[in-house]
């Protein structure tokens, strides 16, 4: 036992004698050299300051305010258009990126139930929904954080839904970027949904067969092809395609078909987009003209910083008084007068134009009658007071009304022009070598007619 304690008060006296001796090991000695320096390290990412490039107070500050002056924000389309999955694409921001993930096509497709053809290019049900905001445009905001988040939904080729994908809307300058608007900003097509043979208004036979009748009142039944209505019409995105000089029906006449050099030397951005600001004009607003929602010539002044840049007008400054932009929009202004004209004497005394002197007409002042691209024709809740009978309508109040004269292939076409040109909304300035060609070449077909 005696041994046992010795062992263990050996070994205490061994454990304490450590202590103390890794005790003194702790005790600092003198300051040593200092050592040659290191190889700097991998720069980490300024998370914070690639967030600035849009989030300094002074930049979304100003692109949230210029946003709000836009109809983009504040149009009331994005709620009426909600579920519509037909509509959705050009008035929902889900559809609309939808339709560019999925590169949804414009073609058509025959449905069998419905003995009807159908335009494809449309978004699904879940997706019909969102105003249009900034995840609209911008497809990768808040992925990578870096500059690359603001990249476009949108910059390749545009199918024309108008012609069913037969012809393509393709402004490469700038990257694409305009392609980004043209996406929405284009004609709708007219279809022939009353003919199971037809997908959509065969537009070349209107060049190709002038005098075919296209509709007659006489004919009743007999008229399966598209009936004339209020609405036959592009709807209201004529400004892409004429821009960019494609899918108007073009006539041969005394003017060749060429395009200015806006086609491909400017982008949508660079005019509607311009900064500094003019009043509501430019920035996120989009707006050229710095007035909102009323007529044309009511004292509208514009934002002409994006013509008056490098490359553009930079050496003789565009204004609202200069000879280039009056005498422009005063001619095309005269040869749409010119056109309507022409158009509105098959009623024989009546026009069979719609015209609108209010602002509610988006485009009055545009023409001298006030006309808005619609046709004069009985619509219940739409247009009542419409002059013409509608053909698919048969109340009483609608069958009271005159019969809407015959139509020629050649006066659609050329209804379909004025619309191209009225509703592009600039008077010639976004493509005036188009505008022209298919004004006057419009005038001739008829006079060629013997309209």
């Amino acid at each position: 036992m005696k041994n046992v304690q010795k062992f263990f008060y050996a070994a205490g006296v061994m454990i304490a004698a450590a202590c103390l001796i890794f005790t003194s090991c702790t005790k600092e000695g003198p300051q040593g050299l200092t050592g040659p320096a290191g190889k700097d390290g991998t720069n980490g990412k300024d998370a914070s300051e690639t967030c600035q490039n849009c989030h300094k107070k002074a930049v979304v500050d100003a692109i949230a305010t210029e946003f709000q002056l836009s109809k983009h924000s504040w149009g009331a389309a994005a709620f009426e258009e909600a579920g519509n999955t037909a509509c959705g694409p050009c008035h929902e921001q889900k559809a609309y990126v939808y339709v560019c993930e999925n590169n949804v096509p414009a073609t058509f497709t025959f449905n069998t139930t419905t003995n009807k053809w159908v335009n494809g290019y449309a978004t699904n049900a879940a997706n019909a929904i969102g105003e249009i905001g900034c995840f609209t445009c911008h497809s990768s905001l808040h992925t990578t954080y870096e500059t690359s988040d603001i990249a476009l939904t949108n910059v390749a080729p545009v199918p024309m839904t108008m012609r069913g994908g037969l012809k393509t809307i393709d402004l490469a300058q700038g990257g694409g970027k305009s392609n980004l608007c043209v996406k929405c900003h284009q004609p709708r097509p007219l279809t022939c949904g009353n003919d199971p043979a037809a997908r959509l208004l065969n537009y070349d036979s209107l060049i190709s067969s002038p005098l075919t009748v296209m509709f007659d009142s006489a004919a009743g039944a007999k008229n399966k092809y598209l009936k004339p209505s209020y609405r036959m019409h592009i709807h209201y995105g004529a400004v892409g395609a004429l821009y960019a000089g494609q899918g108007a029906i073009e006539f041969p006449g005394t003017i060749p078909y060429t395009n200015s050099p806006h086609t491909t030397k400017a982008t949508c951005q660079d005019c509607h987009m311009a900064s500094p600001m003019t009043g509501v004009a430019g920035g996120h607003s989009f707006n050229v003209r710095n007035a909102i929602e009323t007529p044309l010539g009511s004292g509208t002044t514009w934002n002409f910083v994006g013509c008056n840049i490098a490359g553009c007008h930079i050496d003789a400054p565009i204004d609202a008084n200069s000879v280039k932009w009056k005498a422009t929009r005063t001619e095309i202004k005269g040869l749409l007068d010119a056109l309507a004209t022409k158009i509105n004497a098959c009623g024989g005394g009546h026009n069979i134009l719609h015209s609108d002197a209010s602002a509610a007409n988006l485009w009055a002042g545009v023409s001298a009658g006030n006309f808005d691209g619609y046709l004069d024709i009985y619509s219940a809740g739409t247009n009542d007071d419409g002059y013409w009978r509608d053909p698919y309508n048969t109340s009483a109040t609608n069958m009271a009304k005159p019969k809407f004269p015959k139509l020629l292939n050649v006066q659609l076409g050329a209804i379909i022009n004025f619309q191209f040109c009225l509703r592009e909304y600039s008077l010639g300035i976004h493509n005036t070598s188009y505008s022209r060609a298919l004004l006057t070449n419009s005038v001739k077909a008829l006079n060629d007619a013997g309209l």
